[in-house]
């Protein structure tokens, strides 16, 4: 069965060996001893729940969460902050930057299994994120259109899909597949940083499926940006003796043997300057009609609608 991967962040080797002797039973334990080396291992592992100490000897925990929050694949990411010291301010300090629980050490095994089971089960009630990326999902994008909808907003949408992922996969394997599906999802988030406004929202559809919605006058650059960044790190995604080849060879989906190139990427966008939106079902059948025109070109491509009917 597998395991909800668990990250206990302390600089205390015996809290750690405490941490680990009480989860281990029912969690695969990751851990760090420090906020930095977390941080790096938080970006890697995509651990399903953290545990941080408050007192750490290079940031201090309430940093952490404050980091952690501004990156949407970790803005849900639940977190139990421990402290050695039990003062209110601290308590406050920790909750308002960002963790969603707290207990003061030296702390009961049995509590502290209980707060973490209690954290993930309101994390799986309120949250459709997706597991990999911690983007929000299907019935979060669903809402997202639906209030933009009634909201009367002047938005554009942009569906993007990775060409050749699913050969990729089949062919490296889910690991590498995995890899591919969060670079991807930064490359969005950075996109949007650094091209959209701070009322944008990415989802993740699922597979390698994802959603933007913005203003009309960033989506193209947004895409441009995104398709600018996939395709400078697409080559790295093949080991080095296909990157010198520039190809795999594997079964396509007619069972056939083909070669595929390095991964690209297509976007379709639609948008309500030119046309009404009514529902969400219309904008999901408009984007993805865009992505299906993008998919027909070899290189990376980003299709606009600017059809009023």
């Amino acid at each position: 069965m597998h395991k909800l991967k668990v990250l206990t962040v302390d600089d205390d080797p015996d809290i750690l060996d405490l941490l680990e002797a009480t989860l281990e039973g029912e969690y695969e334990i990751m851990q760090a001893s420090c906020g930095r080396e977390a941080l790096e291992k938080i970006k890697n592992i995509s651990p399903d729940l953290l545990v941080l100490d408050y007192a750490l000897p290079d940031l201090q925990g309430p940093q952490i969460c404050k980091l952690l929050r501004k990156d949407p694949l970790f803005l849900h990411l639940p977190i139990l902050m421990l402290t050695g010291k039990g003062e209110t301010d601290d308590k406050v300090a920790g909750l308002e930057a960002g963790s969603d629980d707290y207990m003061v050490k030296p702390f009961s095994p049995q509590e502290l299994l209980a707060r973490i089971r209690m954290l993930i089960r309101r994390s799986n009630v309120d949250l459709d994120a997706n597991p990999l990326t911690r983007l929000p999902g299907n019935v979060s994008i669903h809402k997202e259109l639906e209030e933009r909808i009634k909201n009367k907003e002047k938005i554009a949408v942009l569906y993007a899909d990775i060409d050749n992922f699913k050969a990729l996969n089949d062919y490296y394997g889910f690991e590498k597949g995995d890899m591919v599906i969060k670079e991807t999802a930064r490359i969005l988030i950075d996109a949007i940083q650094k091209k959209g406004t701070v009322n944008d929202f990415i989802g993740h559809i699922g597979g390698d499926d994802f959603v933007i919605i913005t203003v009309p006058q960033n989506a193209e650059n947004i895409a441009k940006k995104i398709i600018d960044e996939l395709d400078n790190v697409s080559s790295k995604f093949f080991e080095e003796k296909d990157r010198i080849k520039g190809y795999i060879e594997t079964k396509g989906r007619d069972k056939e043997i083909h070669k595929f190139g390095f991964l690209t990427i297509s976007i379709g966008i639609t948008t309500n300057l030119f046309r009404e939106f009514t529902h969400t079902a219309q904008i999901s059948s408009l984007g993805t009609e865009m992505k299906r025109f993008a998919k027909e070109f070899p290189e990376s491509k980003y299709i606009f609608d600017r059809r009023d009917v």
